[in-house]
């Protein structure tokens, strides 16, 4: 098989794996992925041509399993939970293998491990291995969120003014890669996201704002790698600020994968939840 015919896909949990298959399939592409046990959905195997477990710990026989096929060009998609990184006996759990050691105490050594630095440093570990992770968005340009209003429902002028009033901050707090979303009401920050992810974030902001009626700030990064960690929302992230009382999404345009654009922009239409676009290279 030539490099030129077969991508590699590395998997972790939710729909994004589904979505970068069947995109680079449509493209002619056939796809060898390696997906992480008790992370990746089993039916994912249906959907691309070699499928092979692995441990999300053992990056070594990633590179294996993928150079067995011929790959290359590799993309690197799906949730991983990072706080899985510090319970307790994590090395006995995991059973890392030669190569993450190499990235936890060689390429990172005294370096934070924040995820930016984490994931450079595995990028790079692959690449020796002969896997070069490209633009995870590339076989998705559909799902990429556009400029502007993207539902029915409008933002109030009090809404914009929230908008207005976070996106620096929330800017900044990608900026020194702490997370990617907050939470405002009445240019307020209620609650900000860190290791624990963004779901998590909502139910913290609903629980500190009962009275419902803020408003989700999630971006990318000032210089979004768009290799790993591109900022996702979808049906659930709908349902989570439903759940909490919030009463628009903001996103940053171009930057923003939606997965399953159709259903989840009518679900907040459904749901009286307006979903805004925002040009960050106007603000």
């Amino acid at each position: 098989m030539s490099q030129e015919r077969i991508l590699g896909l590395i998997a972790g949990q939710g729909r994004l794996p589904f979505m970068v298959a069947q995109g680079a399939r449509r493209a002619g592409l056939k796809v060898a992925c390696v997906g992480f046990r008790d992370q990746a959905d089993p039916l994912l195997a249906d959907e691309v041509d070699h499928f092979q477990w692995v441990s999300v710990a053992r990056p070594g026989s990633w590179i294996k399993h993928l150079r067995k096929y011929g790959v290359s060009e590799t993309i690197m998609v799906g949730r991983v939970a990072k706080t899985n990184i510090y319970t307790p006996f994590r090395i006995i759990q995991y059973m890392p293998d030669w190569r993450a050691f190499r990235v936890w105490y060689g390429r990172l050594g005294n370096k934070d491990k924040r995820n930016d630095t984490l994931l450079c440093a595995l990028a790079d570990e692959l690449a020796n291995g002969g896997i070069i992770l490209m633009d995870s968005t590339k076989y998705i340009p559909e799902n990429m969120a556009g400029i502007g209003v993207l539902t029915k429902n409008q933002p109030s002028e009090s809404v914009m003014k929230d908008i207005d009033f976070g996106w620096s901050i929330v800017k900044r707090m990608g900026d020194l890669d702490i997370g990617q979303a907050i939470a405002v009401k009445e240019q307020e920050v209620i609650a900000v996201e860190a290791i624990e992810g963004t779901n998590k974030m909502i139910t913290r902001a609903g629980e500190l704002c009962r009275a419902g009626g803020w408003t989700l700030i999630k971006t990318g990064k000032p210089s979004q790698d768009m290799r790993f960690d591109v900022p996702t929302i979808g049906p659930d992230t709908i349902e989570k600020l439903r759940n909490c009382g919030a009463r628009c999404l903001a996103i940053e345009s171009g930057k923003t994968i939606i997965v399953d654009t159709e259903q989840t922009l009518a679900l907040a239409d459904k749901n009286k939840i307006t979903v805004v676009g925002i040009d960050g290279s106007e603000k």
